[in-house]
């Protein structure tokens, strides 16, 4: 089928593309820098320095700087969460995948999935994750994670036995952690599928749609 297309329409296609992708839509829609408030130009400036970096008119800023009264303490919530827990990247980050999966929220796995890579997580545990059945090979401290997050999502009760092994691994400050990383990023969840964003990175294949 592509081979019939001319390359006048091709061209066309490579111009529209972008426009198409969900993150594009009216929802939320990027503001532009005159059109915003001093409130709300404070805050734009302040997650734009480092080690953010961050621009006001990509998701999900784009959606926290309708409300700049709270937009600031989500980024500082934030802050705290991807930085300076107690957790090293590599656990935190699979937090943030195992939250994603839970949400299949596309934009937050492809953002996300090159930053666990790059903190040491186990390509082969992401797609474990990705595919929805716990990963073989996870070091201990992973397994702890990870089942302590699938008894809060799935099971909405947290076992004895796996309060302790988490307990052992992260202690009860490192459990704090945890929850507050999935607690965060729900709430990046229902924001990113509010706002029908789409993937942020196309290297990075989507979470396919499980079964209920």
């Amino acid at each position: 089928m592509r081979k019939l297309l001319g390359a006048g329409v091709l061209a066309v296609l490579a111009l529209t593309a972008p426009a198409a992708r969900s993150e594009d839509a009216v929802r939320f829609a990027p503001l532009k820098a005159e059109e915003l408030s001093p409130p709300q130009r404070s805050w734009a400036d302040l997650i734009s320095a480092p080690p953010r970096n961050a621009k006001f008119t990509v998701p999900p800023y784009r959606a926290y700087i309708r409300n700049p009264d709270l937009a600031p303490k989500l980024s500082n919530l934030s802050d705290y969460l991807r930085w300076n827990t107690s957790l090293p990247s590599r656990l935190s980050e699979m937090a943030i995948l195992i939250t994603a999966r839970h949400w299949t929220a596309q934009y937050e796995w492809s953002a996300h999935y090159p930053l666990a890579m790059k903190g040491g997580l186990d390509p082969k545990i992401a797609d474990g994750i990705a595919k929805g059945t716990r990963p073989e090979g996870m070091k201990d401290d992973e397994a702890a994670l990870y089942d302590l997050g699938i008894a809060l999502y799935r099971d909405r009760k947290v076992s004895d036995a796996i309060y302790k092994a988490a307990l052992e691994k992260f202690g009860e400050r490192g459990i704090m952690d945890i929850i507050g990383i999935m607690g965060y990023y729900d709430l990046v969840s229902m924001t990113l599928i509010t706002m029908q964003a789409g993937s942020a990175n196309d290297s990075v294949p989507p979470l396919p749609v499980l079964e209920k």
